[in-house]
């Protein structure tokens, strides 16, 4: 009698198969299905997403390289050991520092609009929350405005407006630094890159994603998003800004979306749009699409007065916490 042979491993936990070509549809599936089942969970059904270049750096660090590079300009010239070559680093290295001096601004709005974003988010919620407790006869234990991190944390109520980013540093890090000083939770959307970009220290732990897929990624921007905020930024800013403008004019997106594009006069030389306009390429009315903007205030006013008109569940199949509706159906037939 043969000996017995062993089990073989079952499909969906063979990593080798998991990671082939031929499995390439089921990792597809996995970036739809798992943030999909997390969000729900954690109850997001409306992201206000920030677009942003990765390179923009705080003022705090802006200014500190900017002193490195004056300070080994200082040492290079009393020890005399200025070659021509380290002549031309050097001034590739002031240029870069300037830059990055000049461009900080964008990263301090950033965390300043998605922190006014926030607090006026979660005082939305809690007053829906004491709203719907006048209803029910509950007297609330905290009045309006204030509301608790822990409250947030442990989603005692549903914050409606969630900042979401691509999850890395630059603006991406400064808006859901935001979010935390004010006590809010954020989403951060991060991809897998060759030079491997690492998630931002302020994302709210439990929504904290990694995306192989851009297109996937794309989909969740665009899915649950209700308002797009792009800061100054590079091909991949352009990439995700004109792929939702894209979606917006087509009618592919249903929702009306406000897009905010920070920063005129960086967007006014980035961009021509008025060219494409006058050459036929775009429609005229294609241009109000865009709200430029150039104070954290007046973004923040633009926001909030186009999303207070939203009709909220636009997204139905984002249910809400299911002990939530089976506890609402109770009470319902009760």
């Amino acid at each position: 009698m043969s000996a017995l042979k062993h089990r073989a491993e079952k499909a969906y936990l063979n990593e080798k198969f998991l990671t082939s070509p031929e499995a390439r549809v089921l990792r597809i599936m996995a970036e739809y299905m798992e943030p999909r089942s997390r969000l729900n969970r954690e109850r997001i059904k409306d992201m206000i997403v920030f677009f942003g270049s990765a390179r923009v750096r705080s003022l705090e660090e802006s200014s500190a390289l900017k002193s490195q590079v004056e300070n080994t300009g200082s040492l290079i010239e009393r020890t005399r050991s200025n070659s021509e070559d380290v002549q031309k680093e050097l001034e590739v290295a002031r240029k870069r520092a300037e830059v990055h001096y000049r461009m900080a601004h964008y990263y301090e709005d950033a965390v300043e609009l998605s922190r006014l974003l926030t607090e006026w988010s979660v005082r939305v919620a809690a007053r829906d929350e004491e709203r719907d407790n006048a209803k029910k006869g509950v007297t609330p234990v905290e009045r309006i405005p204030f509301v608790s991190a822990e409250r947030i944390r442990t989603q005692s109520f549903k914050q409606r407006y969630v900042v979401c980013s691509g999850g890395g540093p630059g603006i991406m890090e400064a808006a859901n630094k935001g979010a935390a000083l004010a006590g809010g939770r954020s989403i951060g959307f991060n991809i897998a890159l060759p030079y491997e970009q690492m998630p931002n220290s302020y994302i709210t732990e439990e929504l904290n994603f990694e995306f192989h897929y851009f297109f996937m990624r794309k989909f969740w921007f665009a899915y649950l998003g209700k308002a797009l905020v792009v800061f100054p930024g590079g091909f991949g800013t352009l990439d995700e800004l004109f792929e939702v403008l894209t979606l917006v004019q087509t009618g592919k997106i249903k929702k009306k979306m406000p897009i905010v594009c920070y920063g005129s006069e960086y967007w006014n030389k980035a961009l021509n749009l008025s060219f494409l306009a006058d050459e036929g390429m775009i429609d005229s009315e294609d241009l109000e699409l865009l709200h430029f903007s150039d104070s954290p205030r007046e973004a923040f006013t633009f926001l909030q007065s186009n999303l207070e008109h939203l009709d909220e569940g636009e997204e139905s199949f984002m249910a809400s916490d299911p002990k939530t509706e089976k506890i609402e159906k109770l009470e319902k037939t009760a």
